[in-house]
């Protein structure tokens, strides 16, 4: 046990930390694994693969590091979150450029890009950064009071969007968007200003419809119901699976979902360990949302407030989504569960975002006493 008395880093870390998150986050990499070795098999014998856990091993493999960096990353304070943050920003800004020069492609799509020792995937890295200096820009804005302060995280949100479009990736151009759009709100911008957004999203949805033609295809697609393969799939598994499911290893349809170790993973788990295991897998989303917020609500520290909010839509929405089409109300996004989908570069984003998270709403009675005093 770690005493109150200790004034040592270590405990400083484990009394000001805020459990409930950590907790629920480990609870969320237990079940990862525990999913993770329902879907291999599946997966290995659909692409002729010996080693039926080869995908449960290389997901031990990623979450051991992402385990680690969320624990490192939470040491941190507020001022240096926002370094590390500016300076990944930077890195996967650059690499992000070379990701369209000199990129891997698969499947029409240049996301990956080959360090040599490792292939990483920019999009995930970029996304935590991307809310914390957003939200470090809202709030020297919010301190200006003055609308031009809106420009420079405009400008940032332009330069991430752009550059996940013509990579395409809609699905991650979907989640900054959310989130800098809750920065917006939160940032306290007229009503207009909002509507006028509002129509500016509408009209960006609309042109992704028309001039990219794989999203028209799966919107198309969705909406009439005509290749909806995998959602259908995903929809038998989760039925089949009942309230109990069908008992470790018992699945049998997860072997036709193409990406049951990834997007489809959420449906693998309600096949064989029920809905009930799936309610509280979003259960565990929900609260690490709603926590989030709501430390984030009494904070007085305008960047710790915003970073922590931008955090908890970005988790919140990617999980949402990856939910919604499990259960077939949307189309494929090939959007990965937080530390439930197997990938090794979202693996180790996420905990990089949820050590960030951690870091931010650890408890700091000090700061928000002298913050409190200075209004």
């Amino acid at each position: 046990m770690v005493s109150r008395l200790d004034r040592g880093s270590v405990a400083n870390w484990w009394w000001t930390i805020d459990r409930a998150i950590l907790a629920a986050c480990l609870v969320l990499i237990g079940i990862g694994i525990v999913a993770s070795f329902a879907a291999s098999p599946g997966q290995t014998h659909r692409i002729n693969i010996a080693d039926s856990f080869h995908f449960a091993k290389l997901h031990i493999r990623y979450i051991l590091p992402a385990l680690v960096l969320m624990v490192a990353v939470s040491f941190f304070s507020p001022r240096n979150i926002r370094r590390l943050c500016l300076l990944s920003l930077a890195a996967t800004l650059v690499l992000l450029v070379l990701v369209r020069l000199n990129g891997v492609e698969i499947k029409g799509a240049w996301r990956w890009i080959d360090l040599g020792f490792a292939t990483i995937q920019p999009s995930e890295f970029m996304k935590p950064a991307f809310v914390v200096v957003a939200g470090w820009l809202f709030a020297q804005q919010n301190k200006s009071g003055k609308m031009s302060g809106y420009i420079a995280p405009f400008l940032l949100y332009c330069l991430c969007a752009v550059l996940l479009v013509i990579e395409p990736d809609v699905g991650q151009t979907i989640l900054i968007s959310a989130a800098w759009g809750a920065l917006f709100f939160l940032a306290g911008v007229p009503w207009a200003v909002v509507f006028v957004l509002l129509g500016c999203a509408t009209a960006g949805a609309f042109g992704a419809y028309t001039a990219l033609p794989h999203v028209r295809g799966r919107i198309d697609s969705f909406l009439t119901g005509e290749d909806g393969f995998q959602i259908r799939m995903a929809s038998d598994a989760i039925v089949r699976g009942g309230w109990f499911g069908q008992g470790p290893g018992e699945g049998t349809i997860k072997g036709g979902i193409p990406d049951g170790h990834t997007d489809f993973v959420f449906s693998v788990v309600a096949e064989e360990y029920g809905i009930i295991l799936c309610m509280i897998i979003v259960a565990l989303f929900a609260f690490i949302v709603i926590r989030s917020l709501y430390i984030a609500m009494k904070e007085q520290d305008a960047f710790t407030r915003f970073s922590t909010a931008g955090i908890a839509v970005l988790f919140g929405m990617q999980s949402v989504i990856n939910i919604a089409v499990n259960l077939g109300l949307m189309p494929p996004k090939g959007m990965t569960l937080p530390f439930i989908s197997y990938g090794g570069s979202s693996l180790v984003a996420i905990g990089l975002t949820m050590g960030c998270l951690l870091a931010l709403t650890r408890r700091r009675p000090e700061a928000r006493k002298s913050a409190l005093l200075q209004t």
